[in-house]
């Protein structure tokens, strides 16, 4: 039995990853012609932590990665709203990791060329179309020449991104995805880290927000490291924006001067933005959730199934977390619709709760109500939002994403270990 799967990205790479550890055949295809370490900074939350050590990628993560300490959420005039400790500094049996995208991509690019073969990732191939013929499934690609290139699988998955080509084919009539009016200007810095050293801070509100955090360890005679940051403004969603693209190279003068008294004790974010130089414009988009996956032996994963705003730091975790699940459905109902149906069952609606969660700002409502409540200045903030209500606004996201601790630590391994013999 054998699988195709459209996308060489972190969802595509996963699933490669998981069926290979599961016994089960499967190829890439990826439309890029060389696989590069794009992109900026991310966050792989605990569960999905998990499933990467399961993967047998301890070493290669902890090696590109920085050890989340804490969540810190500040108001605009950088006054602490709220802060947690995270990954095993909050009790997981697991850490959380701050990394560059493109870093965990490659990581993952690299370990399936080394444990499935240096074929098993094709670059250069766009999906043009699928069909289903006689129990398989037949999909067309072709290279940048638009030379036609046939591949044949008993199943196919879609990873292959918000632009789906597959979910194109899929649903012809769902349109561009939905942009909600913000925009992220996205950059890193070589600076001294600040708080804790390893924390994930965010000031301002929903319409003016600062993300930053570290994504690789100091250097021993600098003492500085990686600082990713975040620059982020609402506007009318009316307006329209430029098609999203990681690559696209974003203006200072866009957006700096709105942040220009952002000038905290513990960090000076124009300062910090100014001094990396080059940065990537991003509208925050996503889809709205759809109401099937499944269409007889295709699937869907990742950004390619629920795209969703980049905040609560999950979009990357989902998509693993779709993987180590499709892969677990094949282990238990074969590799055919049966176990897509399956997977689908479980991973559609706990994404699409994530979505709609998303939408509404998740667990970064704590700025907007602040920000709503006494404008960012307070002298405590315990007078403005209680501490039971910060308390059950962390919790109840954790618990909305599948990463509460009791249970995360509770479950049982998804797969079983790499080594051990699959049930056929």
């Amino acid at each position: 039995m054998s699988v195709i799967i459209v996308g060489g990205g972190i969802a595509g790479l996963s699933l490669a990853l998981s069926l290979h550890q599961a016994g089960i055949a499967a190829r890439v295809f990826e439309q890029v012609s060389a696989i590069r370490p794009l992109g900026v900074g991310i966050n792989v939350q605990p569960h999905a932590v998990r499933e990467l050590f399961e993967m047998g990628l301890e070493a290669e993560l902890e090696a590109i990665g920085v050890r989340t300490q804490e969540v810190a959420y500040f108001s605009k005039r950088g006054r602490l709203i709220w802060s947690e400790p995270r990954g095993r500094f909050a009790g997981y049996d697991w850490p959380q990791f701050s990394v560059h995208r493109g870093m965990l991509q490659t990581m993952l690019f690299d370990a399936v060329r080394k444990r499935l073969g240096e074929g098993a990732v094709v670059t250069g191939m766009a999906a043009e179309g699928f069909q289903e013929l006689g129990g398989k499934v037949e999909v067309t690609f072709s290279d940048a020449g638009g030379a036609a290139y046939p591949a044949e699988a008993d199943i196919l998955i879609a990873a292959d991104g918000i632009h789906s080509a597959v979910r194109r084919q899929l649903f012809p009539n769902e349109g561009p995805p939905r942009w909600g009016g913000a925009v992220l200007w996205r950059g890193t810095t070589r600076a001294l880290p600040f708080l804790t050293g390893a924390t994930m801070a965010m000031a301002g509100h929903e319409w003016q927000k600062f993300v930053t955090y570290p994504i690789s360890r100091p250097d021993p005679e600098t003492g500085e490291a990686l600082i990713n940051w975040i620059g982020e403004l609402k506007y009318d969603a009316g307006a329209g924006w430029n098609r999203e693209d990681w690559n696209r190279q974003g203006d200072l003068a866009d957006f700096l001067p709105a942040f220009e008294d952002w000038r905290f004790d513990w960090l000076d974010c124009p300062s910090l933005m100014r001094a990396g130089g080059v940065c990537f414009e991003y509208p925050m988009v996503d889809r709205d959730p759809l109401e099937r996956w499944t269409h007889g032996r295709v699937t869907l994963i990742g950004d390619a199934a629920h795209p969703m705003y980049p905040i609560g730091s999950n979009g990357a975790s989902q998509a693993i977390i779709d993987a180590r699940v499709l892969t677990r459905a094949f282990i238990d109902h074969g590799v055919g619709q049966e176990a897509l149906e399956a997977y689908e069952a479980e991973r559609r609606p706990a994404t699409t709760r994530i979505v709609v969660a998303n939408r509404g700002n998740g667990p970064d409502q704590v700025m907007q109500v602040v920000e709503e409540r006494c404008g960012g200045e307070f002298d405590d903030v315990t007078e403005v939002l209680s501490r039971t209500e910060l308390e059950q606004t962390a919790a109840a996201y954790k618990k909305l994403a599948g990463f509460d601790v009791e249970t995360l630590n509770a479950r049982p391994s998804l797969l079983p270990p790499r080594g051990a013999s699959v049930p056929a």
